[in-house]
């Protein structure tokens, strides 16, 4: 699998463990396998549930920033990509 670059981290909420994702490329769907990239961060999520606006949401395009659940701690500017098969 490749991984495609769709945003970055703008913030992270550590109480609820929720990072704010900024989509700045294509679209991000309940489903997409993602990954964290950042200087201390490197880890895979699934998106089980995304939020725009505290209001549940299926898909987020370029220009939306989403609150997506995290397994792990992530950082402001970390970059966020989407697995995609080759």
């Amino acid at each position: 699998m490749k991984e495609e670059k769709i945003g970055f981290v703008s913030n992270y909420f550590s109480k609820i463990s929720v990072a704010a994702i900024e989509i700045t490329d294509g679209k991000l769907s309940v489903g997409d396998m993602i990954l964290f990239l950042g200087h201390t961060t490197e880890f895979e999520s699934t998106v089980h549930s995304m939020q725009i606006e505290h209001k549940p949401v299926t898909v987020a395009k370029k220009g939306d920033s989403v609150g997506v659940k995290v397994s792990e701690k992530v950082r402001e500017k970390d970059k966020v990509y989407k697995r995609v098969a080759d």
